[in-house]
């Protein structure tokens, strides 16, 4: 595992667009899987403004998303959907790209539809994380046990709490979400990490602690390619 520590935000943001853009220039056909929040929103900004100058091209390059909220539609300002064309897809010229779709009449046929389109078009190339509060990678929050591939997820009340401020109050966070499992993560050939402002204790746990489902984010230590990009001290 390798972890790069950054003095602040926009030097995190440049880092880990240089990592992407390296991933896409030595492997143009490489399928991405990509993460929402606010994390990786300078590193999309870089990408735009690379492929807009003409020197990153996304064309033969395709990306699947982590997750997605149940029950917000694709044009919801609030959706994963909605932040992903705002942040990224509007700028640049991915070949294709999936989300999961958290409107589905079938929940459970979702998840089952959108893991075999991992499967189909995968393994991902290099998947973008980032780290919960409490240790969440994706959706998949602490528990008694991993939970391998794409699901529904019930969001803790942390994680509700802490997506609240999106919203106009803490009762419209929605309470579920569709998230990769945590097998379907792992199985990317690289993994890059993005852990900003606070996220010390958390990070230290997950890096140094025991594997534990309580600790989502512990099952790194497992992936044999992972790169932290940082602002938090871990030590």
């Amino acid at each position: 595992m390798k972890i790069i520590h950054v003095p602040d935000y926009e030097t995190l943001s440049r880092k880990t667009a240089q990592l992407i853009a390296a991933q896409v220039l030595c492997k143009p056909d490489s399928l991405l899987g990509l993460a929402t929040g606010s994390s990786p929103v300078g590193a999309y900004r870089y990408l735009a403004q690379w492929h807009i100058s003409g020197d990153l091209d996304f064309s033969r390059a395709c990306s699947v998303n982590l997750d997605e909220y149940c029950g917000l539609g694709a044009d919801h300002v609030q959706s994963y959907h909605f932040f992903m064309r705002q942040n990224l897809f509007d700028a640049v010229n991915f070949r294709a790209s999936w989300l999961p779709d958290g409107c589905a009449e079938s929940l459970p046929d979702e998840c089952r539809r959108y893991e075999a389109i991992i499967a189909e078009r995968g393994p991902i190339d290099l998947q973008l994380l980032g780290i919960g509060h409490n240790g969440h990678i994706g959706f998949n929050e602490p528990a008694e046990q991993f939970v391998p591939q794409t699901h529904l997820a019930q969001l803790s009340q942390g994680t509700i709490q802490a997506n609240a401020r999106f919203f106009d109050s803490v009762d419209q966070v929605p309470k579920q979400a569709i998230t990769m499992g945590i097998a379907s993560i792992l199985q990317a050939k690289k993994i890059l990490l993005l852990a900003g402002v606070g996220k010390g204790e958390i990070l230290r746990q997950a890096l140094t602690g025991p594997v534990t489902p309580w600790i989502p984010a512990s099952v790194l230590q497992l992936h044999p390619d992972v790169t932290v990009i940082t602002t938090s001290s871990v030590c």
